[in-house]
């Protein structure tokens, strides 16, 4: 009996033994799991930086602070540096400093802005050092072809089908005719000619009146000044020749102070300026007064364009887009490549998915196309527009 009693005993106690170091072996299981799970969590947020390369704020200042916009918005992920002054003569300076960032271990993504050629060489040897980091333009001027080979995404906007899509918002907002201002240096470039032969088609296809008109060269002779009292001379002949039911667009920017003034004097259309922005002129022209805090915020200042055109009783007669081009286009560009590192199910390369997308960081509709059917990375965009 007693024997028995013992290996009762003894019975129970090894029961509780193996209970004791299962339970033991459970709980060193569920930590280890824990500390798995954590270390997951640790890498999932771990921090990583995404370069964007602009001109100075002399050079280009939407371009720059759309850059500086970029840190105040998400700080330290942004590393934000500029290329230099004499960017025509310090081109492998640009060159060693984009490719600079590469060195950064938590470099994950770089964004290049300049609106010039010649920075190619700094993308390809990113991408032999570091294929694995994002490169992303927005826009530089390289051949397209070989742009498309080693970067990931080329950004720019469609300055092409702008021709069509400026003549068709004319006619939409009553043109009869369309006239078109240029000097022969910009009439040598090619993107400059292909956007007025579209934009004449267009215009003639809709049934209007399509006229050219050269002003003196800005860059020769004269200068801007003798180009801009030529159109303060000539426009108000050409509106008393066609009417007010006409068109004003000229490709040069230096123009917009007398298109839009004289706008609000002759009461004619001024559909989209060359660079679609609503701090090209307008604020100069119509004596807004924004303060410093408020140079970025481009709702409150189309509201005061609004009011301004209102008050000419000119409203629906000048339009443009709601964001600056040149600002528009490096943003995105940083937010895509903040899209593609967080969600790697994201296609860049499909249409409508950067669409969406664009829509949903701008608040407006982006309409995007390939530069070339046969390229599926190279997209040029245009924007809604907004009418005052």
């Amino acid at each position: 009996m007693r024997k028995r009693l013992v290996a009762i005993v003894m019975a129970i106690a090894l029961i509780f033994t193996l209970a004791a170091c299962s339970g033991t072996e459970s709980k060193v299981e569920e930590k280890t799991t824990t500390n798995e799970v954590e270390e997951t969590k640790v890498e999932e947020t771990k921090s990583y930086k995404i370069g964007i390369v602009t001109p100075t704020l002399s050079v280009s200042e939407d371009e720059y602070r759309a850059g500086e916009r970029m840190v105040e918005k998400y700080g330290d992920m942004i590393k934000h540096i500029t290329l230099p002054e004499n960017f025509s003569t310090e081109i492998e300076t640009g060159i060693s400093q984009i490719v600079s960032l590469a060195d950064d271990p938590e470099m994950k993504a770089i964004v290049v802005v300049s609106g010039q050629s010649g920075l190619l060489p700094a993308l390809q040897k990113v991408e032999e050092v570091r294929p694995e980091i994002i490169t992303i333009t927005a826009p530089i001027w390289d051949d397209p072809d070989m742009m498309s080979k080693y970067i990931d995404v080329c950004l720019d906007t469609n300055w092409v089908k702008r021709g069509e899509t400026i003549a068709k918002k004319a006619k939409k907002m009553g043109a009869e005719t369309l006239i078109h201002y240029s000097f022969p240096t910009h009439m040598a470039k090619e993107v400059i000619v292909k956007r007025h032969d579209m934009m004449k088609q267009t215009a003639e296809s809709l049934g209007m009146k399509f006229v050219d008109i050269t002003t003196p060269d800005p860059q020769t002779g004269g200068g801007p000044a003798a180009m801009q009292q030529f159109l303060r001379e000539d426009i108000p002949r050409q509106i008393e020749k066609y009417g007010k039911n006409t068109n004003i667009f000229g490709t040069n920017c230096g123009m917009y102070g007398v298109i839009i003034d004289e706008a609000l004097k002759q009461k004619y259309i001024m559909a989209e300026q060359c660079c679609p922005t609503p701090t090209q002129a307008f604020p100069t022209v119509m004596g807004l007064e924004i303060e410093e805090k408020d140079a970025g915020n481009f709702e409150l200042i189309n509201k005061m364009i609004s009011e301004k055109t209102a008050e000419a009783d000119m409203t629906g007669r000048l339009s443009g887009w709601p964001i600056p081009v040149t600002i528009l286009v490096p943003e995105y560009a940083v937010e895509l490549a903040k899209k593609m590192i967080d969600d790697p199910s994201f296609d860049p390369k499909d249409l409508k998915s950067q669409e969406a997308f664009a829509e949903e960081i701008t608040g407006h509709k982006v309409f995007f196309d390939k530069l070339k059917e046969d390229t599926d990375n190279y997209f040029v965009i245009i924007m809604d527009s907004i009418f005052y």
